[in-house]
């Protein structure tokens, strides 16, 4: 079964490609743990499934993947079997909710940069198949700046960033900002103020950031939006589904869906990137220098 599955993947794939489709990478930052964004890569990836994008969620939140316990899924493999095994990325492709397609991280999976060059090569290679098979690719990486989260920030397409109004989360997330800037000053970020008390509150921490990241580092960064605090959330790890799911008419969804619609509808992919093969291109180019 896993096999015609695998199969029918790889034929989708290169129709897709023959399409003309290109993948657009969009990787979820944080300045420190605790802000939800993983329970925001997932109902994001849900919502704009519902608005028809083909969307492929990698978990690459290294040591403390965790997308598949919010899903209340088990995989049956992970990046690191799909690495040391040389398995096709086509046979490590798990299916969740609502048939969200995503990689799983896996607790044990080492550092990419501490990988062997046959096997970075290969975990290369495996991901370029990826290219035209899905509208947007969703990177969930770790808390904070590791080397290997910093470089796949520097490769995507699009930052989101995600913060919460406490003092600490919004100093950590604009050291985000000012490190990424300082190696790239052409990336795109997206800011996301989860757990709002209300709207205006939100309103008044994102505009407040961006005039600290315009004052201080000469940079622009889009409001992307403010989620705001709801118990459904809490309610939806507990019962190990996506909020988006569990609770459809619940405020932080319809935000989602809101974020979802003016991604899709405000945005175009950059070119300086191109997709996934950009991605891999200048994430190899990183690694050599």
């Amino acid at each position: 079964m896993k096999q015609d599955q695998a199969h029918q993947l790889r034929q989708l794939s290169n129709s897709l490609v023959s399409q003309g489709r290109t993948s657009r990478v969009v990787t979820i930052a944080s300045g420190k743990g605790g802000v939800g964004k993983s329970n925001f890569t997932l109902s994001f990836a849900l919502s704009l499934m519902e608005l028809g994008k083909k969307v492929v969620v990698i978990d690459l939140d290294i040591g403390m993947a965790n997308l598949d316990i919010l899903m209340g899924t088990t995989p049956k493999h992970h990046l690191w079997d799909m690495i040391r095994e040389r398995n096709s990325i086509w046979s490590v492709l798990e299916k969740g909710p609502n048939g969200l397609e995503y990689l799983a991280g896996g607790s044990g999976f080492q550092q990419l940069l501490q990988l062997q060059d046959d096997e970075r090569q290969f975990f290369f290679q495996e991901l370029e198949k990826l290219h035209g098979y899905a509208d947007i690719i969703l990177i969930d990486t770790g808390a904070g700046l590791t080397m290997e989260s910093q470089q796949c920030h520097l490769s995507a397409d699009d930052i989101i960033l995600l913060t919460t109004p406490e003092p600490t989360a919004i100093a950590d997330a604009y050291s985000v900002v000012k490190i990424l800037h300082s190696q790239n000053p052409e990336l795109t970020f997206h800011l996301v103020v989860n757990r709002v008390a209300r709207e205006k509150e939100g309103i008044e921490v994102a505009s407040k950031f961006k005039l600290a990241v315009q004052s201080f580092l000469k940079k622009e960064i889009k409001i992307f939006g403010a989620i705001p605090d709801d118990a459904a959330v809490m309610q939806s790890v507990l019962k190990q589904v996506p909020f988006y799911i569990a609770f459809p008419r619940a405020a932080a969804s319809l935000t989602l869906r809101n974020l979802a619609e003016r991604f899709v509808s405000g945005n175009t992919v950059p070119q300086e990137h191109k997709g996934i093969k950009g991605f891999i291109r200048n994430f190899s180019r990183m690694l050599r220098s």
